[in-house]
């Protein structure tokens, strides 16, 4: 009895440490305030600085949108989501690892594109040679040459068509409303088909152990147990991720059809 007394007193002490250290230590070391002012912009320049920061919040909160939809992204993810998929490893690798990838593949893709934006907008811009009217118009160039290369004209005029808008003439005559659902629908087109063809040896090796099982009396033993490792012995020796990618690299420069 006396131990559980002596028990319960030490532990009532140290929750009374623990409450009164973060006290104290606030006490010594205040939080900063942060206050906000809110009026009238003074001036023209006022004025376009508020402009200036509502753009940059604006662009984002988008940020996610435009990497997903205006990119080789959503190609690349889904691609890679196929593959394992159809090793049938569950979570292996992990969606971190997949969307890392996807990631860093999608800056090399897009590399070139990137670099004559900042060419041709971000630098100019920055230089006080552009608006940023002028800089928007110009940055979006290079985004819709490489858009236009990997969306089948089928599904541009689709959406130019629902729109009652003219086929344009050149490349900046699209507008955007129209390339980029247009664009999106073709990468995941595009993303499937891959898919498809990624999932066609795998299913073979699955209908051969199941035959062999079946041959073989062992209704019960899930063919899924004996066919992974094969799956992934096949993928291993094959080089599969490297084949893979290349593959990936390689429909970015193939024409679309």
């Amino acid at each position: 009895m006396k131990k559980r007394t002596m028990k319960l007193v030490i532990l009532f002490a140290l929750l009374l440490i623990g409450i009164a250290v973060p006290t104290t230590v606030f006490a010594a070391d205040p939080i900063p305030g942060i206050s906000f002012d809110i009026g009238n912009a003074e001036g023209a320049e006022g004025a376009t600085n508020t402009i200036t920061l509502i753009l940059i919040i604006t662009i984002l909160s988008l940020a996610p949108s435009i990497l997903i939809m205006m990119t080789c992204f959503t190609r690349i993810v889904i691609v890679l989501g196929f593959v394992r998929t159809s090793l049938g490893t569950q979570q292996m690798p992990p969606n971190q690892v997949l969307i890392g990838i996807a990631l860093f593949m999608t800056l090399f893709v897009m590399a070139p594109t990137i670099g004559e934006i900042n060419e041709t907008a971000v630098q100019p811009y920055l230089k006080n040679q552009l608006t940023q009217t002028q800089a928007l118009g110009q940055a979006a160039v290079p985004l819709k040459k490489f858009m236009i290369a990997q969306t089948r004209e089928k599904d541009l005029l689709l959406f130019l068509n629902y729109s009652k808008a003219q086929k344009p003439a050149t490349v900046l005559d699209t507008p955007l409303t129209a390339l980029i659902p247009a664009y999106a629908i073709s990468e995941l087109k595009t993303a499937f088909q891959m898919g498809f063809m990624i999932f066609i040896p795998f299913l073979v090796i699955d209908m051969i152990i199941a035959s062999t099982l079946m041959s073989m009396g062992m209704m019960m033993l899930p063919p899924i147990m004996i066919s992974l490792p094969f799956k992934i012995l096949l993928f291993v020796l094959v080089d599969g991720w490297y084949l893979v990618v290349k593959s990936l690299l390689l429909s970015f420069n193939a024409p679309v059809s």
